[in-house]
């Protein structure tokens, strides 16, 4: 039979109209091309049953790659230290309930550091919520007080949209983690997919970017008039990018300079203008000179508990304050300020070179040469000095200096955890270059160092990664050497392991007339072995002269995770030390001064 004109006229465009028409997806199917138009490489997680539509069409591509943690914790870390390290948005995937809360822990600490990062949590279906289903819990309830934002995805239409507004929120402003929770059905619904947005409009989200000029205009004439000047900076310096103009600024001045423990890498730590890490274990130059200037300009930092001290004892010298901040409720949160400049840290710093360039002012050269006079009084103090002629102990510090003198020439990125070998490493590694110091600075978690470092060697596969870690804080998230093996992340483990719960001892001796309770670790594993069960290189080193041996071997294992477990002094305190409740000057130096 013939077909008429008319036929094929009207199949034709039935035709068109099909092809024309928007693609049905099932709600996974829009997440996994959500992540990929965001341009994520890497997500870290765990299956359940409320992702296991998430974790199908993972299995239909093969753009992103998925890394399977032996915990939820980890993932979170590891997707932290990834974000950490490279700047982009790190992204993890777990199921609901138990999935949800065993990630509470990263997801609060990326929070308290100001980490850009998704995640995505599973929930129990749509009708099923509220009625105490199998592995629910309200999941926006829990981690509303530790997220930048969160969102529940109660439609399939809504994914693709949420997530665009998910990741901009992350990176944008002050970064910081948002959580996706979407329900199982959600996941399973088709619904027409028409591509990715290429914008996000939220009328109630709107951070500024730009500093008020005449702000910044004060700031110079403040910055420019002070006879005993400083320039404090924190992890919002290297979460801005802003490295590069922050040593522009120093150098130009020829101010002294430190960094927070989230900030180390800033500016050049072997730049002699750098005067340490300040705070409560802080240099006595770097505390003395916060103490004692007349002019203090803040970047990117918060004034922590950890930083200054006591207010009390802070108000006590007067000051003008000038605080750079890309979060406004950051500044005069806790020290009130002369001169607030809301906006990106990267955008104010280069305002604020091209004024001081365009005015052609100088500093009181004089007055600064005082100035650096003093400090350098303070300097000879040599705070950070230790027996380093000891023959029968390994100091901890020792292993760290020498791991600084044999990787400061070659891009190594350095994890930790936290505790006594955490301010060992802020102390001894002098870092010169940002973002190659990752650990957890606001809240203090334990078990981060080996996620954070695989995550870190998945990113920077060239580069050296070693975490420096304590035979406590090591054993919360050891299992992740699993997945270390997996994913062929040979990352280098420094094990400081001094027998004790090491920063809880000593507090105990100063404070508590050495009433040890509960911190002596009597009962731990022989780690060479555990290493070597898990597939990987286990040394045991009990003897400086071998330090650097060890280490040395290790280096040259390119290809395999090893486990050094170095045996230290295990009466070593972490100086200068400022007990609680102390200000910043207020520094114990010794044992002597105890």
């Amino acid at each position: 039979m013939e077909i008429s004109k008319a036929e094929i006229t009207s199949a034709a465009a039935a035709q068109s109209a099909q092809s024309n028409s928007p693609q049905e997806l099932r709600g996974a199917e829009i997440l996994i091309k959500s992540l990929q138009a965001e341009g994520v490489k890497y997500i870290w997680g765990y299956p359940g049953g409320a992702v296991l539509h998430i974790y199908d069409a993972f299995y239909k591509q093969d753009s992103i790659q998925h890394v399977l943690v032996r915990h939820e914790q980890a993932a979170v870390h590891a997707a932290d230290g990834y974000a950490r390290a490279t700047g982009d948005v790190g992204v993890a995937l777990v199921t609901s309930g138990p999935g949800v809360t065993n990630a509470v822990t990263g997801i609060a600490t990326a929070y308290m550091d100001s980490i850009p990062m998704v995640i995505i949590t599973g929930q129990v279906p749509v009708a099923a919520i509220g009625l105490d289903a199998f592995q629910e819990c309200d999941t926006v309830g829990i981690t509303r007080p530790i997220v930048k934002h969160n969102f529940l995805v109660k439609d399939a239409r809504q994914i693709a949209e949420v997530m665009k507004k998910a990741f901009h929120i992350a990176r944008s402003g002050r970064p910081g983690p948002v959580v996706v929770d979407i329900p199982k059905d959600v996941s399973f619904n088709k619904t027409a997919w028409n591509g990715y947005p290429d914008k996000v409009e939220m009328r109630s989200y709107n951070p500024v970017r730009k500093g008020h000029g005449g702000q910044i205009r004060k700031a110079l004439q403040l910055l420019l008039a002070a006879k005993r000047p400083y320039i404090y900076t924190g992890g919002g310096v290297l979460l801005g990018n802003a490295s590069q103009e922050l040593r522009e600024l120093v150098d130009m001045l020829g101010y002294p300079c430190t960094n927070t423990l989230m900030g180390l890498g800033a500016y050049p730590a072997s730049d002699r203008k750098f005067l340490g890490m300040l705070g409560m274990h802080g240099t006595v130059e770097a505390n003395n000179a916060m103490q004692n200037c007349d002019v203090l300009l803040a970047v990117g930092a918060r004034f922590d508990d950890r930083v200054i001290g006591n207010p009390k004892h802070f108000a006590q010298n007067e000051r003008k304050i000038i605080h750079v901040d890309i979060d406004p409720s950051s500044i005069s949160k806790r020290v009130k300020v002369d001169i607030p400049i809301v906006g990106d840290v990267k955008d104010v710093l280069t305002e604020l070179i091209a004024m001081i360039k365009e005015s052609g002012l100088k500093p009181d050269a004089d007055a600064l040469g005082g100035w650096w006079e003093t400090i350098e009084g303070w300097r000879k103090r040599d705070c950070l000095k230790y027996d380093r002629d000891a023959k029968d102990v390994i100091k901890p510090q020792y292993v760290v200096e020498t791991l600084w003198n044999m990787t400061k020439d070659v891009d190594t990125y350095i994890t930790s955890d936290v505790g006594q070998h955490q301010m060992w490493a802020a102390q001894y590694y002098r870092f010169d270059e940002p973002r190659r110091w990752i650990n957890s600075g606001g809240l203090g978690t334990m078990g981060v160092g080996i996620p954070y470092a695989m995550g870190i060697k998945l990113a920077k596969p060239d580069s050296e990664v070693f975490c420096i870690t304590g035979e406590g804080s090591v054993q919360m998230c050891i299992q992740e050497l699993s997945t270390c093996l997996q994913y062929n992340t040979p990352i280098k483990i420094v094990s400081l392991n001094n027998r004790y719960l090491g920063m809880v001892r000593q507090w105990q001796e100063i404070d508590y007339e050495g009433r040890y309770s509960h911190s002596y670790m009597d009962a731990l594993p022989n780690f060479v072995k555990l290493a070597e069960a898990y597939g990987h290189v286990g040394m045991l080193i009990e003897h400086p002269r071998d330090v650097e041996p060890a280490l040395r071997e290790a280096r040259k294992l390119k290809d395999r995770t090893v486990f050094m477990d170095f045996r230290t002094d295990p009466t070593e305190n972490v100086f200068p030390m400022v007990k609680a409740g102390r200000g910043i000057t207020e520094m114990l130096l010794g044992s002597e001064d105890l």
